[in-house]
């Protein structure tokens, strides 16, 4: 298999391939079709970066022999040896380059976000919106630009669960006609701090605590809560984290947000500022703390197999790409500061302008090479989009190349197949480690005679990057501006603008996350700022982890904002995804169990049977069983009639000694889950729920006959959680 080393290659061959293709001289190669550059290839039905990957994706299952990698086709299952029972040889080159080759596997792990998933997907555009930026992926309407999105927890090692209670990263790059553009953002809009010099010791503070290195993935412990005692301006995204946003269910359920302002400017120079959202068209929603305790010991990567089995069965996840829009003379209209990364912009305030869709359609072929591999950069940026003064946001752009260096090895890792920008790359850098390309000639330098100033400097009306003339005044000073001392205000809106039950829920977070710090003057000062925010929710985490309770010290005016509550966020119309276990045992009503199955494929859910034993039973073919699945890995029961089976789910056996049947209906009632059973089924859903200390009445428990609760049972998935069952504080 020929492969393609040269970028000037690349881009003749995509042009070959039937895609317009922009050259450095700004002259663009036009199809008789005039399809637009980067759109999907009628020949052969795929978009440019996945033809562009194919040059480089080797498919074993069709290599008729093993070789080295000097070509040599080899049989290396044994080592050489002077003699089946002798020593080994030193001169077994096939030995010596196997294991040379596995000891060298491993590269660095990012320093923050080392765990996560990736997918490819595509941009479209709703508009021509040429009135907002000169962003060419952004003229036209429904002009398509291939994507590669990553999804990553920020603390965790490597080998961390999905499901901790952290931030999230949310980055996509887009693979546009002008280059490559990576909008960088997380899963929560607010970051911890507003000056990337604190970068270090946030995470310092949050991550492992270096005398044990534990714990790992999360900030339930001392170092992370003396230092937000210490450093206030974290409180607003802390209170996200430990809020119901912290702990999702699946990446498909969460908005993402840019978090930095940014400056969007048209071709005539003419600039806004912006705040990038990304809004989930499958709705929000979020897990339990003790439901995602339960899941990273049942399925630590829980959420990475949801992201690929809903691309595999086609239900692409999709996501509208919205910017707020802040005209230049608003800078200095809102109670905060625009560049303050710690902040968000109301949109109650200023509401959200949709710019296209994001859609996942395809998953990795390979892990490493493509979601390890992919360099993310908020440096990457493309023509009409600009950087901001956010000190914050400055810092990135020294500190993600320079990780990106450190894990790489190599200044060239720009030309790895996932990093590749689509467009032709010309300039004068040249060597380092596996460079890749040839470079013909003896110029690497500019202004040049000898190559006529080839490859020459672009200037704006030959596509060169339009640098917005900001106007920069100040003295040389640290520090921070005076608009950026608010550190309460924010998340006194976050807490007011959440439902009781969301509060609740953040009010345990806190009690788990607090309560891990065995200093009481640690968990004393961080209630004492907690105590700024808001009395009453100082009050309860107070009485939690066991320190005073303080008296009030400011008023809490009520403000709100009525698109922070995940409740509130709008629900999808259907049940495309959701996961149903239907608990059988031998004895079942296997025509209720048939037919509620066959209605959830009809309606797009992923129904499971659970059984004692895998393989047939009674006619069901059992996939999992009581031992192999848990109630926290779906999203709903429902449990069919049959006096005999359920008279089996009651006794007691080794095949569930630990009352495994009754935990799956105990635990999806406790977590706010649907529930549905029908004729002798209900009865077990009442022996299961008897004596439930917490039992909240039938909110969400759909009982009746199973040709009459189909329905109903549909429509309690969409509302997909009913927080009305869970006990919400007394007044304290």
């Amino acid at each position: 298999m020929k492969l393609t080393t040269g970028i000037v290659s690349i881009v003749l061959a995509i042009q070959k391939l039937g895609y317009n293709t922009v050259l450095a001289d700004g002259q663009q190669y036009q199809q008789a079709d005039g399809q637009c550059a980067f759109q999907i290839n009628k020949g052969t039905g795929q978009d440019a970066k996945t033809e562009q990957m194919g040059e480089f994706t080797i498919n074993p299952a069709t290599s008729e022999f093993e070789t080295t990698n000097f070509g040599q086709r080899v049989n290396n299952s044994e080592s050489l040896k002077a003699g089946l029972r002798g020593p080994t040889l030193m001169e077994d080159f096939m030995l010596r380059e196997k294991i040379m080759h596995f000891d060298h596997e491993r590269i660095p792990e990012r320093v923050v976000h080392a765990r996560g998933v990736g997918a490819y997907g595509y941009f479209e555009s709703f508009a021509d919106w040429s009135n907002l930026t000169a962003a060419g992926f952004l003229s036209e309407a429904g002009k398509k630009t291939p994507t590669f999105t990553r999804f990553s927890t920020v603390l965790g090692n490597k080998g961390s669960a999905d499901t901790v209670r952290d931030d999230r990263g949310f980055a996509t790059r887009f693979y546009t006609e002008e280059g490559l553009f990576d909008l960088v953002g997380n899963i929560i809009p607010p970051f911890f701090v507003q000056d990337a010099i604190k970068f270090p010791d946030l995470i310092h503070a949050a991550k492992m605590e270096p005398n044990t290195d534990t714990p790992q993935a999360g900030t339930a412990h001392e170092t992370s809560y003396d230092f937000f005692a210490e450093f206030p301006e974290t409180l607003h995204t802390v209170m996200w984290v430990l809020s119901p946003r912290g702990i999702p269910p699946n990446f498909r359920q969460v908005e993402g947000f840019g978090i930095h302002t940014f400056r969007l400017v048209t071709a005539e120079g003419k600039p806004v500022f912006v705040k990038f959202h990304w809004k989930p068209m499958q709705g929000l929603s979020n897990l339990l703390w003790d439901e995602a305790q339960k899941i990273a010991g049942k399925n630590s990567d829980f959420h990475r197999t949801d992201l690929y089995t809903a691309i595999n069965k086609g239900d692409y996840p999709e996501w509208e790409l919205g910017v707020q829009i802040i005209p230049e003379k608003d800078e200095f209209k809102f109670d905060f500061d625009l560049l303050d990364p710690t902040k968000l912009v109301p949109e109650d305030l200023v509401p959200v302008t949709k710019l296209g869709r994001l859609v996942l359609n395809r998953n990795v072929e390979n892990f490493f090479s493509e979601t390890e591999q992919i360099t993310m950069h908020p440096g990457h940026i493309v023509n009409g989009i600009g950087i901001t003064d956010d000190p914050l946001l400055q810092g990135r752009l020294f500190s993600y190349l320079d990780t990106q260096l450190n894990r790489m090895s190599s200044a060239n890792f720009m030309q790895l197949p996932i990093n590749r920008p689509l467009n032709q790359v010309t300039n004068n850098q040249r060597d380092g480690f596996m460079q890749s390309n040839t470079y013909k000639g003896n110029v690497a330098y500019f202004p040049n005679g000898l190559n006529n100033n080839k490859p020459d400097v672009a200037s704006h009306a030959n596509g060169g990057y339009i640098e917005y003339p900001e106007r920069v005044d100040g003295r040389k000073e640290r520090g921070r501006a005076p608009s950026f001392w608010d550190f309460y205000s924010q998340a006194q809106l976050y807490w007011n603008s959440l439902t009781p039950a969301e509060q609740q829920q953040t009010v345990d977070g806190f009690r788990f996350e607090v309560g891990k710090s065995k200093s009481v003057d640690v968990r004393k000062r961080f209630v004492d700022r907690l105590n700024q925010i808001d009395n009453n929710l100082a009050r309860r985490v107070a009485y939690g982890v066991g320190v005073p309770l303080p008296e009030k010290v400011v008023e809490n005016p009520g403000q709100t904002d009525s698109h922070l509550s995940i409740q509130k966020y709008p629900k999808p119309d259907n049940i495309r995804t959701r996961k149903v276990a239907i608990l059988t045992a031998p004895g079942t009503n296997q025509e209720e169990a048939k037919a509620m199955y066959d209605y959830l494929v009809s309606e797009g859910a992923y129904p499971a049977y659970i059984g004692v034993h895998q393989g047939e039973q009674d006619g069901l073919h059992i996939d999992h069983t009581y031992v192999t699945d848990s109630s926290v890995l779906y999203d709903a029961i429902y449990v069919p009639g049959g006096a005999e089976g359920i008279k089996f789910l009651t006794e007691t056996t080794a095949l569930f000694p630990m009352d495994e049947p009754k935990v799956f209906v105990m635990d999806a009632y406790r977590h706010g889950k649907p529930i549905a059973a029908s004729s002798e089924g209900t009865h077990f859903f009442e022996i299961a729920v008897e004596g439930m200390t917490h039992y909240n009445g039938t909110e969400g428990v759909i009982l009746g006959p199973e040709q009459n609760i189909k329905q109903d049972f549909k429509e309690a998935l969409i509302t997909q959680r009913f927080w009305s069952r869970l006990p919400l504080d007394k007044d304290i």
